[in-house]
């Protein structure tokens, strides 16, 4: 989420140019390696092992700053998982905010309904939320759910929306616990004009987490549960993913997790760790490294979705017209609620980021599951340069992809 979900004011120093860091407590740059569960070696990973693990667990640190750093690569033939290992060290199977990851959850569960006949792809948004998107040149009868989950509606994303970004950086205490409903968030987005009008036939593109938004509202009148319940019945439950919740207006991270600190524009620290902004569908997943190479893998592997919603979801378009989102992720196209993003071996992988009030999550997973990883960073104040922050985490995955051919 952008401003407080993806990559924003508070979470994203290069995008809108406001305060924020990457935090939690103090620790200095030691790395520390553990196999559990089975886990594979370095032989049994071939040219891949811990070694090269926690050298790249060591460079995104450096490249983060003053953070924590949790990676887990599974394989059919196990897991292993490095930390940052001095200071207050993040536990091994510590939750933490997926922000915008939360994205490819949201994803499934509309396709899984359209698999269902439920809804379909090509529904307007005015179909199903009748006035909702409207004013200022936005029209929910040209916005089809597919645009929605491929970000390619023109909608403008709420949290670039100047006056609410001034409200957070301002007075966060005031509003850290509000549960703002998804539907206000969509009416910040309608006071602005859309950035394009959609085109079947040739698409534009344009990150906004209104979309997301809107596609909870959807998937709660077509299938008759809230979001939130829909994901735990369709997503979470199913897998057993047992340290993944949905927060809903609930602050408070339950079971072991790290302390989440950002930078105050006094230069201050203030703990973010408990808050309520990320609850709705475009953010509001929490989850463990294990879990979401567990989702990843048996997404791509079809336990969630029949073949031709798969395929639908990998489906990409181009990105080329948002290049703040080429900037962070130069290469790739974009699916329904999912990258696709070229591995140095061949091939590519798919992945969703998250980024959001000083927790970072990167992920990826090979077409064909077998191999994944999922990474952890949780912020302690500075203030990290994106780009090379992103570029020590591509090649994290991309290590951890590309060992034994990947797939």
């Amino acid at each position: 989420m952008r401003a407080y979900g993806r990559t924003g004011r508070w979470a994203r120093a290069g995008r809108a140019g406001a305060v924020v860091a990457l935090a939690t407590a103090a620790l200095a740059s030691g790395i520390a390696a553990a196999p559990y569960a089975g886990a594979a070696d370095a032989g049994e990973h071939g040219r891949y092992g811990r070694n090269v693990l926690e050298a790249d667990v060591r460079a995104v640190k450096a490249a983060g700053g003053d953070v924590t750093v949790l990676a887990e690569v599974a394989t059919g033939h196990g897991s292993v998982r490095a930390r940052s290992a001095t200071g207050a060290q993040v536990p091994w199977d510590a939750r933490f905010r997926a922000a915008s990851t939360t994205k490819t959850f949201t994803a499934t569960v509309a396709l899984q309904l359209a698999a269902e006949g439920k809804l379909s792809l090509d529904d307007t948004v005015e179909k199903w939320l009748p006035g909702v998107v409207a004013g200022n040149g936005n029209d929910g009868s040209k916005i089809t759910v597919r645009d929605l989950l491929r970000q390619t509606s023109g909608l403008f994303d709420h949290v670039d929306d100047p006056e609410l970004s001034q409200a957070l950086l301002r007075d966060f205490e005031k509003h850290r616990f509000d549960a703002t409903p998804a539907q206000d968030w969509v009416a910040v987005a309608m006071r602005h004009r859309p950035l394009f009008t959609p085109d079947a036939r040739s698409p534009r593109w344009a990150y906004s987490n209104t979309n997301y938004l809107l596609a909870g509202m959807i998937i709660e009148k077509a299938g008759g549960l809230p979001w939130r319940e829909a994901v735990e019945h369709r997503v979470i439950a199913p897998l057993a993913l047992r340290g993944t919740l949905v927060t809903g207006a609930d602050p408070y991270l339950s079971g072991p997790h790290a302390r989440v600190q950002l930078r105050t524009p006094d230069g201050g620290r203030l703990d973010v760790t408990d808050q309520s902004l990320q609850h709705t569908a475009d953010s509001a997943v929490v989850s463990t490294t294990a879990d979401l190479n567990t989702f990843f893998r048996a997404l791509v592997t079809g336990k969630l979705l029949p073949k031709a919603q798969l395929a639908e979801m990998q489906r990409t378009v181009p990105r080329a017209g948002d290049a703040d989102d080429l900037t962070e992720w130069p290469d790739g196209g974009y699916g329904l609620g999912i990258r696709w993003v070229p591995l140095s071996c061949g091939s590519g992988y798919w992945h969703h980021e998250g980024d959001g009030f000083g927790s970072y999550t990167r992920t990826g997973v090979t077409p064909g599951g077998r191999r994944s990883v999922a990474v952890s960073v949780t912020s302690a104040g500075s203030t990290p340069d994106l780009r090379n922050f992103n570029t020590a985490t591509r090649k994290l995955v991309d290590h951890a992809l590309c060992a034994d051919g990947g797939s």
